[in-house]
């Protein structure tokens, strides 16, 4: 009897492997198969889907999700946020359900708008500072610095460069990005994967909090609502205030594809303006679908600052809502610039 048993469970154990590799092969021979050679698609553009089968197995009918949502095998992709999307068919292969999954890519339907400046006005800036996060509050201005062993947060002049309130971060944090939210100063660090959170006012240490899925921590803004994180990718993500867990993210993409190395982050009037990292520009973002609507190119000013041996990119972007203006700096620049922007 016990022989009889043993032999059945190791034809049934037989049985569903040779099952089991009969559909992994079979599923070799099919594939998604949508309407766009690259599977790059223009927002707005019309998605046709359908299976290859060139082997005619046996299938069932076909049923598609594009990010984990039902979505028919023919439809417009209209107010979608832009990047890479995963797409899913699930149905039966000769008798059993299986599926098969690919990336699609939506691009911007506009290419972005080229952006001027004007200088209004040019105030010193501390030359030994690496500067990473800027922020205005109450009319004045906040910066968070980096390197390690050279990290600060503090309250300046702008005026005048006078710092009015400094505290170090440890030598094991590299500072990054902050902003400031219902009177609480957000900074992030960078390889860490963890972030700061002080009272504005005393700048005490109130918390920290540790990242999701992001992979650094890189740019940081609200919008009066929420936090918006970069991590040094394309991927600009949101964070809830309260909790300061990532609840989603956008993708920054043009017309041509992604912008990536995305660093200091600022919100400005419903957009958030982002520095790239080793770039003397910063891209205007969507924060709705990631779409880059605008770019403005900042090089000539990283030539009127004085010039020496650590003078870096520009790094640090704040919008003065009692000027309406926007200020501007870079790591270890002596100069911060107040500028007014325009469509060329």
């Amino acid at each position: 009897m016990k022989l009889y048993k043993s032999l059945t469970i190791i034809i049934l154990c037989l049985t569903l492997t040779a099952c089991g590799t009969n559909i992994n092969e079979a599923k070799k021979d099919i594939s998604i198969k949508t309407n766009v050679s690259n599977d790059a698609f223009t927002l707005g553009d019309d998605l046709k889907l359908s299976i290859s089968n060139p082997k005619n197995h046996e299938i069932g009918t076909v049923n598609y999700t594009l990010d984990g949502k039902d979505i028919q095998s023919s439809q417009a992709l209209n107010n979608m946020k832009l990047g890479v999307h995963e797409l899913v068919a699930s149905f039966s292969l000769n008798g059993e359900s299986t599926s098969l999954s690919k990336n699609i890519t939506i691009l911007n339907n506009q290419t972005p708008k080229i952006y001027t400046y004007k200088i209004i006005n040019q105030y010193p800036h501390d030359q030994t500072s690496y500067t990473q996060g800027l922020e205005f509050h109450n009319g004045e201005l906040y910066e968070g610095t980096g390197q390690y062993g050279g990290s600060k947060l503090r309250k300046v002049d702008y005026k005048t460069g006078e710092v009015l309130k400094n505290i170090n971060l440890s030598n094991e944090y590299f500072g990054e990005g902050i902003t400031i939210l219902n009177d609480k100063i957000y900074q992030l660090t960078w390889k860490k994967g963890t972030g700061f959170v002080y009272d504005v006012n005393t700048f005490e240490k109130t918390g920290s909090f540790k990242y999701g899925e992001s992979l650094e921590g890189w740019g940081i803004c609200n919008d009066g609502s929420k936090l918006y994180k970069s991590d040094g990718t394309e991927k600009i993500w949101t964070l809830n205030p309260e909790t300061l867990a990532e609840e989603g993210y956008i993708q920054a993409y043009h017309s041509k594809g992604k912008v990536v190395e995305l660093n200091e982050l600022e919100w400005v009037n419903g957009k958030i303006y982002a520095n790239r990292w080793n770039k003397n520009g910063v891209a205007i973002i969507n924060p709705e679908n990631g779409a880059v609507e605008g770019v403005i190119d900042f090089t000539p000013l990283h030539n009127m600052v004085t010039k020496h041996p650590k003078l870096d990119v520009l790094n640090g972007i704040a919008y003065n809502p009692d000027t309406k203006t926007i200020f501007v700096t870079g790591k270890y620049w002596d100069k911060l610039f107040e500028v007014e922007i325009t469509e060329k």
